[in-house]
């Protein structure tokens, strides 16, 4: 009898171990634009609040974040402009895809935002959204000031000048 019941639970945590999902972060969208016409001075990590069927169009990757920004209105920062298409499945559960959606930051953070937002020029832009390792849709938010055309066009002619001598080394060796 006690060499039945080692024999199940043996087998009882090889099943377990077995059966255990490994996640991995799953970048869902992201803003190249944002780090173009932006100098990025510091990232955040955001929760984001969604309703059931806006989550599940996020895991399929439906979400465009390329014009939206953040506001911090009462204390709680807002995102405004992110488009999350409506669920297939969805119907009447299916929101607006415009609609603004709050983010979830610790108050010592959004104070520290405010002062930042406050200064002329710097703005909140999301760069990144992912659902994290234990299956949480996050936004990286970034405090960036605007870039000068001219600003844009040194930082290209320093990508294609890095570009040519890459390929000057690789034709080297």
């Amino acid at each position: 009898m006690c060499n039945l019941f080692l024999f199940k639970t043996e087998l009882f945590t090889e099943v377990t171990e077995k059966n255990m999902v490994k996640r991995e972060k799953k970048l869902v969208a992201n803003n190249k634009k944002a780090r173009h016409d932006y100098f990025i001075e510091e990232v955040y990590e955001a929760g984001i609040v969604l309703t059931g069927t806006e989550i599940k169009s996020v895991r399929q990757g439906k979400v465009s974040i390329k014009e939206s920004y953040a506001k911090i209105e009462d204390g709680e920062m807002i995102l405004y402009g992110m488009n999350i298409s409506p669920y297939e499945q969805g119907n009447r559960y299916n929101v607006d895809p415009l609609r603004p959606r709050k983010l979830l930051l610790h108050k010592q953070e959004i104070r520290k935002l405010i002062g930042y937002t406050t200064q002329k020029g710097l703005t909140l832009v999301p760069l990144t959204m992912y659902i994290n390792t234990e299956g949480r849709a996050k936004v990286e938010v970034a405090v960036a000031r605007g870039k000068k055309n001219y600003d844009k066009r040194d930082d290209i002619a320093k990508r294609d000048a890095k570009r040519e001598m890459d390929r000057k080394m690789k034709e080297r060796y």
